[in-house]
């Protein structure tokens, strides 16, 4: 007989996830466990990315925070049976919580207003022009207090996380002078330590040339270079650097020039690439050695190519070409070519969508991709593309203990289904942080 808790979990919204206990957690009888494991200690690629380890009746134990045993629920029973909590999931699915590769989430402000101006027909660039865009949101932010910043980037995050988010990467970005990234990458310290989401933080000074700079890129460029990256370095927990590479915004060797800088403090290299244009992005992001390459909407043959060859995840972002009005990456073009494809909701003013089960379904309906693959992409590869994937994205013993219940018998209605929720749980760390069960 299977023990039951012994005290109901009630349902409760995001917060702070309470440290394990060391008791555990025991997981049973989920009709699809989609474990993701594999022999693969890297993102996987082609053929790759449609296993999912799927286990019938499946089970995981998890203690201390990490995942202790996983399989069948009758073998997890006889060797972890004297679990202090059981969460029945027959009839249910359980996988490793999603991870987002690519948002923008802390910034002041919203851009509402601007999608009348959209169904008017202006154009991305047509919007900076008129004061929106970037430049709005970077005038917002400004403005803002460090405290109003986390504050509303925590809501964005507890929105997240009810989609089943347990993991993302965070990029700065909408600051453009020092003080203010600081400002923003400092906010989003605070909330990696106290919010129950796992987060990874990118300085993103070049994300475009501010006001002040306008017509001297070069000039700004240097500045994030010589003054931004050393004081990011030594004075927030940002782990990355990301340099949006397009005409009119920074050219290649603008980012050579700030990748160079980023390398030599400790900052590893990420690129917006090929997303307006092709302007070399893929092959730059080769050659840089860059984690990931992201968009990628119009990358050239040899530069996803060079991609492959170099093992640079490809990021797409479905959300973002559908808020923009822009092409929808061709994510069969990218599995052919042997890139490693990873999925990101883009989350920001312009494109605010904090569901990745809804980046999963615009990624089968509209980018060319498998069930499979999809979900392969918001998890395992995902976690590759921020530096995780040794820690999350799967469920295997010594990992994370991070994972949902979903209301579904089986997992292929991820990416089916258009919108809703189906998130029941969200276990991070090995405890219920967030629990949308009916009511009996």
């Amino acid at each position: 007989m299977i023990r039951r808790p012994h005290k109901v979990m009630k349902p409760r919204a995001a917060g702070p996830a309470t440290a394990p206990t060391g008791a555990g957690l025991l997981v049973v009888h989920a009709a699809e466990l989609v474990t993701l494991r594999g022999p693969w200690a890297r993102a996987r690629r082609g053929e790759e990315m449609r296993d999912l380890g799927i286990v019938p009746d499946g089970a995981v134990y998890i203690e201390g925070g990490r995942i202790r045993e996983v399989g069948d629920t009758r073998e997890v029973l006889r060797v972890r049976g004297g679990a202090a909590d059981v969460l029945d999931a027959t009839g249910k699915v359980v996988l490793p919580g999603f991870v987002d590769a690519h948002t923008h989430a802390a910034f002041a402000g919203s851009r509402h207003e601007e999608l009348a101006w959209k169904v008017e027909g202006l154009s991305f660039r047509e919007v900076l022009a008129r004061g929106g865009g970037i430049h709005r949101t970077v005038r917002d932010t400004r403005a803002a207090t460090k405290e109003a910043i986390v504050a509303a980037t925590r809501k964005r995050l507890d929105g997240m996380l009810r989609f089943g988010t347990t993991t993302a990467e965070v990029k700065s970005g909408y600051g453009l002078t020092t003080e203010s990234e600081l400002a923003i990458l400092q906010a989003i310290d605070e909330l990696a330590g106290s919010h129950p989401m796992s987060l990874v933080s990118t300085f993103m000074g070049a994300h475009t040339v501010p006001p002040e700079f306008q017509g001297r890129a070069d000039a700004y460029a240097g500045l994030v270079a010589d003054e931004m990256v050393p004081a990011v370095a030594s004075r927030t927990g940002a782990r990355f650097c990301d340099v949006w590479v397009e005409g009119g915004l920074f050219s290649a060797d603008h980012a050579r020039r700030i990748f160079a800088a980023a390398k030599a403090h400790g900052l590893e290299a990420k690129v917006h690439a090929d997303e307006l244009s092709d302007t070399g992005g893929a092959a730059l992001a080769a050659e840089v050695g860059a984690v990931s390459a992201d968009h990628l909407l119009h990358a050239s043959d040899a530069g996803l190519g060079a991609m492959a060859e170099k093992g640079v995840i490809g990021v797409v972002l479905p959300s973002a070409s559908v808020a923009a009005g822009l092409p929808f990456a061709d994510a069969r073009r990218l599995i052919r070519a042997g890139v490693p494809v990873a999925l990101g909701s883009d989350l920001n003013p312009g494109a605010w969508n904090e569901s990745m089960q809804g980046v999963l379904a615009l990624a089968t309906h509209r980018l060319g991709m498998y069930p499979e693959e999809a979900i392969v992409a918001a998890t395992v590869n995902a976690a590759f593309a921020i530096g995780k994937g040794k820690e999350v994205g799967a469920l295997d013993p010594g990992m994370a203990g991070d994972l949902l219940i979903l209301d579904a018998d089986a997992v292929g209605h991820l990416g089916y289904r258009l919108g809703g929720n189906l998130v029941e749980k969200v276990v991070k760390a090995g405890r219920v942080v967030m629990d949308r069960s009916p009511l009996r």
